[in-house]
């Protein structure tokens, strides 16, 4: 039995979404963080996420007693929120529960920012869910990827960049505690999810 049939009457009430661009091109790059993350918290959880499903690569896993329904919405990052959205009203989640995971360039290599809810900042991915759901009330988890190094550089190709090997330890410890603060998230400890890693 599919994963997706067990839901039928038992549905998820969670989504974690991790933001991202698919393709080899975008692999690995500043702004495919969300996806990074995702993909750490994935594997901890001894899962995958690869069926293709609500425009998004998708996987489920139990966080806390709560069944989760874990994306990578394929949809490129501006209209992330198309599939977030799609797969949000098709389980009737609460907005409040859709937990999506992104880059910020505000904060430095290795930080991270958890809010309850908020404005796009900026960020297109961001900017998409929320028209998409029409609320800004969802918690996010963003992660620095750090600015432009030099103020000419184009701000594409800075986030279409891969991390230099001088940032990959605080990148991945970065992606570690992105998975720690889902679960605290989830466990509804967004305080002390907030407490821990801000």
């Amino acid at each position: 039995m599919s994963f997706f049939d067990r839901f039928k009457g038992n549905r998820p009430m969670y989504i974690i979404a991790g933001l991202g661009n698919p393709g080899s091109k975008y692999e690995n790059t500043r702004h495919n963080i969300g996806w990074l993350a995702l993909d750490e918290l994935a594997k901890e959880q001894g899962v995958s996420v690869e069926r293709m499903k609500f425009h998004a690569l998708t996987g489920q896993c139990v966080l806390n007693g709560e069944k989760v329904l874990l994306m990578k919405p394929t949809t490129y990052m501006n209209n992330s929120g198309e599939a977030i959205e799609e797969a949000r009203a098709f389980y009737k989640i609460p907005t409040g529960n859709v937990i999506v995971i992104s880059d910020d360039i505000n904060l430095a290599p290795g930080k991270m920012r958890i809010r309850r809810k908020g404005g796009a900042g900026g960020h297109n991915g961001l900017k998409s869910i929320i028209e998409c759901m029409g609320t800004d009330n969802f918690p996010r988890i963003r992660l620095g990827i750090g600015g432009k190094t030099h103020p000419d550089m184009d701000l594409a190709d800075y986030v279409l960049g891969k991390f230099p090997k001088s940032e990959q330890e605080d990148i991945d410890r970065a992606l570690k505690n992105a998975a720690k603060a889902a679960e605290l998230i989830i466990a509804g400890d967004v305080n002390e999810a907030m407490n821990q890693f801000n």
